[in-house]
Formats: structure tokens, C-alpha cells, sequence
């Protein structure tokens, strides 16, 4: 009767712990999970931020100039803009055009 109760008992923490490993496996590979799907949202969130920051305002971009480019942008009007095309061999410059969209 002793060794069949010892049996059991053996018997009976071998199924419990395979049952408490299988579930902290699982819990493990959600928490795993989570964490990617957190770690994707910040660099989203950072990025949008950093978006916000520097485009929000014009007075944040002017003050984002005096804070760390002291005096050396200066302004320029669109029509003084022009487009760099590397295409081929040559390096050509093109008028940047406002295109009206009314059209």
C-alpha cells in the first residue's frame, strides 16, 4: 500500500509540474509578446514626439535656431529653392515650382 501511494504521489508532481512549466512557457511567450509590442509603440511614440517638437510651431523652430544654431540659418523665399537632380552623370538644378493646385 506504501509504495503505491509513493507512486501516486510521484506520479501525481510529475503532471503538476509539467502543467505549472507548460503554463509559465506560455505566460513567458505572451509576456515576450507584450514587451515587443510595447517596445514598437515607444520608438512610434518617440518618433511622433520628436515630430511634434520640431513641427508644431514656428516658434519652437525659432527658438530650437537661437538655442542651437545661434545665427546661422537664414531665411529663404520658395522661389529661391532649387532641386538637385543626380540622375546621370551630370548634377542638373532645377527651379523648385509651386504647382497650383486649383488646376
Amino acid at each position: 500500500m506504501k509504495k503505491i501511494l509513493t507512486i501516486i504521489l510521484i506520479f501525481s508532481l510529475i503532471v503538476i509540474t509539467s502543467f505549472i512549466k507548460n503554463s509559465t512557457k506560455k505566460i513567458n511567450e505572451e509576456l515576450f509578446s507584450l514587451k515587443e509590442n510595447i517596445s514598437d509603440l515607444n520608438l512610434e511614440l518617440d518618433n511622433v514626439k520628436l515630430e511634434f517638437d520640431y513641427l508644431s510651431s514656428p516658434e519652437k523652430l525659432i527658438s530650437y535656431q537661437n538655442l542651437y544654431f545661434e545665427n546661422k540659418l537664414t531665411q529663404k523665399s520658395i522661389n529661391e529653392i532649387e532641386i538637385i537632380d543626380l540622375t546621370g552623370e551630370k548634377i542638373i538644378t532645377n527651379d523648385f515650382k509651386i504647382i497650383d493646385s486649383e488646376r
